[in-house]
């Protein structure tokens, strides 16, 4: 006796199905493990099929599905890098302009200390302070070391 199963594939739960029916359209293709081996008789030439060439319309069709699910699954990858490029790029034309702005202001900074014209400060207590010279010479190496590393 032998058995009336031409099917037999994978299921999602890994479970070996053998079945006389083709399996559910939601089964992989690389899930089936056996076609059924008919022989079908060509309308016009009277010739038979080889079994390979009887299971090609189903793998032609499965083939065309997953190319398709494929092909949304890449334009979908690429859209999403091409938004996540596009907000690296925005971050980083945002923190360059932020440095360039901040090097500016520094540098106009250190102008006004090397001046030499006085300059006030308000401390803790919220009281004007005018700086004295140690002050001054320490705001100024202060700056300069700012600039060393951040207006390159």
């Amino acid at each position: 006796m032998s058995a009336s199963a031409h099917w037999q594939w994978i299921d999602k739960d890994g479970q070996v199905v053998f079945s006389d029916l083709a399996p559910p359209s939601d089964v992989p293709e690389k899930n089936i493990l056996k076609r059924p081996v008919e022989r079908v008789k060509a309308a016009s030439a009277g010739e038979t099929s080889s079994p390979a060439s009887a299971a090609t319309p189903q793998s032609a069709a499965s083939a065309i599905k997953l190319s398709g699910v494929d092909k949304e699954l890449a334009e979908k990858k690429a859209k999403a890098d091409e938004v996540e490029a596009a907000k690296r790029k925005a971050s980083d034309e945002k923190i360059t302009k932020a440095k360039v702005e901040n090097c500016a202001r520094t540098k106009q900074a250190k102008s006004s200390y090397e001046s030499g014209m006085r300059i006030a400060r308000t401390n803790e207590k919220g009281e004007r302070e005018i700086l004295d010279d140690a002050a001054r010479a320490s705001e100024l190496k202060r700056i300069q070391s700012i600039i060393d590393s951040d207006c390159q």
